[in-house]
């Protein structure tokens, strides 16, 4: 595991925050739909902080796209092992960049800090 959330012992959510809601939140426990998720985890936040150009999948948006299956999206990582990927995600875009593809990572590093 590479980058500075796969050092040390992580808190699990580090590695699987937003599958575990999609997998117990959405899937098991119903207390949310997909699409509600989603724009929690996506458009919501990036209104709230100001961010004006993701969030959305929209022309002339920068493209940060999860491609997961949503019958078998599930956090991995436990307090013994905190750096374990989820399953269930087959492919992710960042800034238009393939950066999980088939389930491995690329080497991309197409991420960048985004500042208000």
């Amino acid at each position: 595991h590479y980058g500075p959330l796969g050092r040390g012992r992580p808190h699990p959510r580090a590695f699987g925050s937003f599958p575990r809601v999609l997998s117990h939140y959405v899937r098991r426990e119903r207390v949310l739909g997909l699409e509600e998720a989603i724009h929690k985890m996506s458009a919501a936040p990036c209104r709230k902080l100001g961010i004006t150009d993701r969030g959305l999948i929209k022309e002339g948006f920068r493209a940060d796209i999860v491609i997961f299956d949503p019958e078998t999206i599930e956090d991995t990582a436990t307090y013994q092992n905190p750096v374990s990927y989820p399953e269930g995600i087959d492919y992710v875009i960042v800034n238009g960049t393939v950066t999980i593809e088939k389930a491995k990572h690329t080497g991309a590093a197409a991420g960048q800090i985004l500042q208000k």
